[in-house]
C-alpha cells in the first residue's frame, strides 16, 4: 500500500478500526491529502458516517461454495459501521470504487427496498425453499439499523412466508426483534449465531471498535435463549497469539449464557484485509505482531491467507490441528452441539396479496 494515502491522523478517526483509506484494488488513481499552502491552523475534520441508498435489482445472493452450509443470503447493507479490522467483507467495498479501509466503516449503503424485492423473489413460481443466511457479509444489526429498520422489515417478510432463516450478528440491536424471532423460533424457522471474538473488553474495543462489549453480547445470548430462540456461540475469528488462549473460556461463557451450539473460525485476511490487519497489529501490538503473522503464514503455505476450499476458514498444519482439537474437546465437555437442529422448510407458503384471484376450492 502506498504511503501517500496514509496514515489518517488518529484524531480524525475516533472509534474506527482501520488506520487508512487506501484506494481499492480496481482504482487507477489514489487520493493524497496535501497542505493547501495557507499558513492557518485548522482542525482536521473528523470522519463521520455517511449513508447512501441503493435500489437493489435482486435480493437473494446465490453461492455454491462447497464449505458453506447455505446456498443463499441477503444483505440489507453494504459496509459496516462496527469497524472490525479483521472483517473479511472489507474487499467488497473495492467493487464500489471505495476504500476497504475507512470507507468501509464510514461510507455505508442502505437498501430500503430490499424487503419488497425479497417478497417478489419468494413469490416466483418454482422457488425452492432452503434456509436463508443473513449477516454472512456485513452485520444486519449494525447501528444504522436502529433508524432504518431494513432488517426488521426483511424478518417480517420471512415470517409471513414461513421461510427459515439463520442470522449471524454481533449487535445487541437484535433484541429489538425478539417478538418476531420468538414467533419464528416456535415454528422451527430461525436460529442465531452470536460472534464473540474475545472476553477482553480492551482488546475488543481496539479490534472491533463499535461492536457491543463482550459482556453485552453474552447478555444478548441470554435474552435470546430465554425467549426460546436457539443460539450458537461463535468463537470467530480466533486470532493466533492474541485471542487463541481464550477459546475454552469463550465457549464456557457462551454455554453459561444459554447457547446450545458452538463453532469457530480462524482469522481470515483476504485481499486488502491483510495489509489493513498488519498495520493495525503493528500499531496496537508491536511486540506480538511477527508472532501472529508467522502463525498465519505457517497455516497458509507461507502466505497470510489462502482461499482454498475447506482450508480458508481453519488453515492447515500442526497449529490449526491443535486449535481444532482444543475446540472439539471443550465443545464436548461443555455439552454444546456441533451442529444445530435443521430448520423447517415444510411450512413455507406464499401469503395472499391484494389483487390475487380467490381460490374456489
Amino acid at each position: 500500500m502506498p504511503d501517500a494515502d496514509r496514515p489518517i491522523p488518529k484524531e480524525q478517526r475516533p472509534g474506527r478500526g482501520a488506520l487508512s483509506r487506501d484506494a481499492g484494488r480496481y482504482e487507477r488513481l489514489r487520493r493524497v491529502d496535501a497542505h493547501d499552502g495557507w499558513d492557518l491552523e485548522e482542525p482536521l475534520p473528523v470522519l463521520r458516517t455517511e449513508v447512501r441508498e441503493e435500489t437493489p435489482r435482486s435480493a437473494i445472493t446465490w453461492q455454491q461454495s462447497p464449505d458453506l452450509p447455505f446456498d443463499r443470503s441477503i444483505n440489507p447493507y453494504r459496509g459496516c459501521e462496527h469497524g472490525c479490522i479483521y472483517c473479511f467483507a472489507r474487499p467488497t467495498h473495492a467493487w464500489l470504487g471505495l476504500s476497504p479501509g475507512l470507507d468501509f466503516e464510514t461510507k455505508l449503503i442502505a437498501r430500503p427496498d430490499l424487503p419488497a424485492v425479497l417478497a417478489q423473489e419468494l413469490r416466483r413460481p418454482g422457488y425452492g425453499v432452503a434456509p436463508l443466511a443473513i449477516g454472512t457479509n456485513t452485520d444486519p444489526y449494525q447501528p444504522i439499523e436502529r433508524d432504518r429498520g431494513i432488517m426488521r422489515a426483511c424478518l417480517e417478510v420471512l415470517r409471513d412466508f414461513r421461510h427459515p432463516v439463520a442470522i449471524v450478528t454481533k449487535g445487541s440491536l437484535i433484541e429489538r426483534d425478539l417478538d418476531l424471532l420468538a414467533e419464528m423460533a416456535g415454528q422451527g424457522l430461525v436460529r442465531v449465531g452470536i460472534s464473540v471474538t474475545t472476553l477482553d473488553p480492551i482488546l475488543s474495543r481496539r479490534m472491533e471498535p463499535r461492536v457491543p462489549a463482550p459482556a453485552r453480547r453474552l447478555a444478548t445470548i441470554q435474552r435470546l435463549s430465554a425467549a426460546g430462540i436457539p443460539v450458537r456461540i461463535m468463537a470467530s475469528p480466533l486470532v493466533p497469539a492474541l485471542s487463541d488462549h481464550e477459546l475454552e473460556a469463550i465457549l464456557e461463557a457462551g454455554r453459561d449464557a444459554g447457547a446450545d451450539a458452538a463453532s469457530w473460525i480462524m482469522l481470515r485476511l483476504p485481499r486488502e484485509v491483510a495489509g489493513l490487519w498488519e498495520d493495525w497489529l503493528r500499531a496496537h501490538y508491536p511486540d506480538r505482531a511477527d508472532r501472529v503473522l508467522n502463525h498465519l503464514r505457517i497455516m497458509h503455505d507461507g502466505a497470510l491467507y489462502s482461499a482454498k476450499w475447506h482450508r480458508r476458514m481453519r488453515g492447515s498444519g500442526a497449529y490449526a490441528q491443535i486449535i481444532a482439537q482444543r475446540f472439539e474437546r471443550a465443545r464436548r465437555s461443555l455439552g454444546l452441539n456441533a451442529h444445530s437442529a435443521p430448520l423447517r422448510c415444510d411450512l413455507f407458503w406464499v401469503p395472499p396479496q391484494a389483487g390475487d384471484q380467490l381460490q374456489l376450492f
